[in-house]
């Protein structure tokens, strides 16, 4: 079945603190954001009609906004109300949500601090489709031919739009190639993310992440390790040399969408998604449920 459009869909989208018809809310072609990439986002997660972690990834919005010389003109609590709204108004229980804020049309030039920030949030239907089992048959990724940039030269601790595009370049190759997804390296040639999620290994009760020192330390991730400890794993954030793959016996990845995917190979690289995997993708889709208030 094809996949309706995004902007063909309907309901309701929060546009600069109003509730605007979904294939209204549109923006002109000279804006700043889409030219020169002074934008930001975040990607969250309702469950039972509460967004995950929420005042996480709303101060990581404004956070990130700041990075690139923005101030978003809304407060973290009314950024939580609206994401609140959205879920209300549109009658979603499980949804995908994606915060949005950008410079506007004011100007087109490199300069852009005359140039309005905006904010748009918006949300549909994405439950969790996929059973444990289903998980545990894990996902083939290859090795990405790009890699993740110094953070001299990139704003990295932002989740900033353009920081996207080699990840868009990777997927696709990947994709081309038959695989899932791909691995990224950074700059030094180590162990960096997949495109757009965390990555971790696992070798009997030790976890091994990536030090996220060039790329985005996930919400979802910082989630996982506490999980992981939680369930007696150790867990260890240090920079991971390719053929070091050849040691661990599972691999996975985290983050919003991806939630906790096992995977069967990187490149050369097998896995077999197996205790860990399985403890934790349990572990994490019981966290994520809003928790019920004890009886009085």
């Amino acid at each position: 079945m094809a996949t309706v459009p995004m902007d063909q869909r309907d309901g309701w989208i929060w546009y600069n603190g109003e509730m605007v018809p979904w294939k209204d809310a549109k923006l002109h072609v000279l804006t700043h954001g889409l030219h020169y990439a002074s934008s930001v986002f975040e990607g969250q997660r309702a469950y039972g009609g509460e967004v995950f972690k929420l005042r996480e990834h709303t101060d990581r919005l404004i956070f990130s906004g700041k990075t690139l010389d923005f101030t978003i003109p809304y407060s973290a609590d009314e950024i939580d109300d609206a994401c609140r709204q959205v879920l209300a108004k549109n009658n979603l229980v499980d949804a995908y949500m994606r915060p949005v804020a950008w410079r506007g049309s004011e100007t087109l030039s490199v300069p852009a601090r005359d140039n309005k920030v905006h904010l748009a949030i918006a949300a549909w239907v994405w439950p969790s489709y996929f059973s444990t089992e289903e998980r545990l048959k894990g996902i083939r990724l290859c090795w990405a031919d790009w890699k993740r940039p110094s953070p001299e030269t990139i704003p990295c601790k932002a989740k900033a739009a353009g920081l996207y595009m080699i990840c868009t370049l990777s997927k696709h190759a990947a994709m081309d190639k038959g695989y899932a997804d791909a691995l990224m390296l950074d700059y030094r040639g180590y162990v960096a993310e997949a495109t757009g999620a965390n990555v971790f290994f696992v070798k009997g009760k030790d976890i091994t992440t990536p030090l996220p020192d060039c790329f985005l330390d996930g919400i979802t991730r910082r989630t996982l390790i506490g999980l992981a400890k939680a369930n007696g794993y150790t867990v260890t954030e240090r920079h991971i040399k390719p053929e070091e793959l050849a040691e661990f016996d599972e691999c996975f990845l985290t983050g919003t969408a991806a939630e906790v995917t096992p995977v069967s190979e990187v490149g050369e690289y097998k896995f077999t998604p197996a205790d860990a995997c399985r403890t934790l993708v349990e572990a994490y889709m019981s966290e994520v449920q809003p928790k019920q208030e004890a009886a009085e």
